[in-house]
């Protein structure tokens, strides 16, 4: 009997499951028309007022890199032999300052000074020119005197400095050349002689200008006289003996003609001629002895010397080896502080300018200040801007870590004066009067238009980053309110 009646039973079961399905579908499928009028109204977007610093920065990225690198070359072409380096090779990362030694080559120096042409010639005495200059004003910045930068020509006093300056490194100044100091002795053997030779003269001359001398005079009256006295007694004794009589006269004639010689002066044309010829050679000699002095005088060398603009300079790399003949550069020097390069668009660069401060991060994660040194506009007139910027002091493991690193940089260009309330762009909108406000909510924001809010009027400030100072006018706003951005 069961068996006949299982269509029945089968039927039966259908008919409850379909029941139980329409139920179902009634009870939570909801017709199109009627489904709005039950979804729950939408709450108030908002956002909570902030409170603290607001700045509108211009953000680049930055070449952390030591500045102004250029290769050292040396001018060896007055070295005697092969140039080869004996000494003071500096090491990577070493600074080169004012009076420091940036290289021994065949047991010289090379001694840097701060100056921007480089040393092209042997400065000695005599010579004139920028570089005569610019090794006085040099040498006046380490403390010594090379004598006056407005006088292009180098002199005894800049020579003076020479010694000084080789001193100061640690080193005789440059040797004479060879036989020099002989030849000062030599010439001071013929200003000896040639003294000689005017004193002599000048004897002479002074002799025959001072005439007879007073013994002179007197045998020459007593000529004269005992010639008359011979004359008076022959005249009188003998007046008949014509020839005794003329000899008488004869003699006493010569006396008296010797004796008016003596009054009268001295030919000194000949000692006056060999006086100016011992003269003239004394001239000569003292000429010749300034010169030879000279040639003794220190010389700078332009292989000796190496002019860095912008000292201290860092070195970066060196090819010179200690024992090798140096060929090319010897080394490659930059500035001896790192330095922030980057570039930026035409607007933003016109509202940077030197001084200003900005700040990068750290490999650390950390942000360290720096401040802008140039600004420098692009080659056309929507060229990008460089931006060269001096971090501030960095710590010798900062400075290994951020060297030839790429960093972010922000550069405030407007900030507020301390902490200050601030709320998203979006919040403000316009009153009636043109005045801004906000929608402040004091209710649950999730109640949507239901939700209890007031407007605040408020007087805006620095705008930064979609966010804008705010100052309540008319209400209350405080840190942590909340207001409305959308609906």
């Amino acid at each position: 009997m069961l068996r006949r009646n299982r269509p029945l039973w089968i039927t039966a079961a259908a008919a409850v499951v379909a029941l139980v399905a329409g139920l179902l579908v009634g009870r939570f499928v909801v017709a199109p028309d009627t489904a709005g009028a039950k979804t729950p109204e939408p709450g108030l977007v908002t956002v909570p007022v902030a409170f603290g610093p607001l700045s509108n920065d211009v953000t680049i990225r930055g070449e952390v890199a030591y500045a102004d690198s250029v290769e050292v070359t040396l001018d060896t072409s007055g070295v005697a032999g092969p140039a080869v380096v004996t000494g003071q090779v500096p090491e990577v990362g070493s600074e080169l300052g004012p009076l420091g030694v940036a290289l021994e080559i065949t047991g010289r120096p090379v001694i840097v000074l701060p100056g921007e042409l480089p040393a092209y010639r042997t400065l000695r005495l005599g010579v004139a020119g920028p570089d005569v200059v610019q090794f006085k004003e040099a040498v006046r910045t380490v403390g010594l005197d090379a004598g006056d930068p407005s006088d292009d020509v180098f002199t005894g006093t800049a020579a003076a400095a020479v010694t000084e300056l080789y001193a100061q490194a640690g080193y005789p100044p440059p040797a004479a050349e060879e036989g020099a100091e002989e030849g000062v002795l030599a010439a001071q053997d013929a200003v000896r002689s040639a003294q000689q030779g005017v004193a002599a003269a000048q004897a002479e001359l002074t002799g025959v200008q001072r005439g007879p001398s007073a013994v002179d005079v007197r045998e020459a009256d007593n000529a004269v006289a005992s010639a008359r006295r011979a004359l008076d007694a022959a005249l009188a004794g003998n007046p008949d003996d014509p020839v005794a009589i003329g000899d008488l006269r004869d003699a006493l004639g010569l006396a008296q003609l010797r004796r008016q010689q003596l009054d009268v002066p001295g030919d000194t044309s000949s000692q006056r001629a060999q006086l100016s010829a011992a003269q003239q050679q004394l001239t000569q000699a003292r000429q010749a002895l300034t010169q030879a002095q000279e040639a003794v005088l220190p010389t700078l060398p332009a292989g000796e010397i190496l002019y860095l603009t912008q000292l201290p300079r860092r070195v970066d790399a060196v090819s010179a080896r200690r024992g090798s003949v140096l060929q090319g550069a010897a080394m490659t020097v930059s500035g001896a502080t790192l330095g922030l390069s980057g570039t930026v668009a035409v607007a933003d660069a016109r509202l940077l300018e030197p001084g200003m401060t900005a700040t990068f991060e750290l490999p650390d994660g950390g942000e360290h200040e720096a401040t802008i040194t140039e600004v420098t506009p692009g080659e056309g007139d929507e060229a990008r801007w460089t931006v060269q910027l001096e971090p501030a002091p960095l710590t010798p493991q900062e400075v290994t870590e951020l060297q030839g690193a790429n960093v972010r940089v922000g550069i405030p260009v407007g900030a507020t004066d301390g902490d200050v309330l601030s709320v998203p762009l979006a919040a403000l909108s316009a009153g009636p009067g043109g005045e801004s406000r906000v929608e402040v909510v004091d209710g649950d924001p999730r109640e949507g238009s239901r939700a209890r809010t007031r407007l605040v009027a408020v007087e805006t400030g620095l705008a930064a980053d979609g966010a804008v100072e705010v100052r309540a006018e008319d209400g209350d706003l405080e840190e942590g309110d909340l207001v409305v951005v959308g609906r």
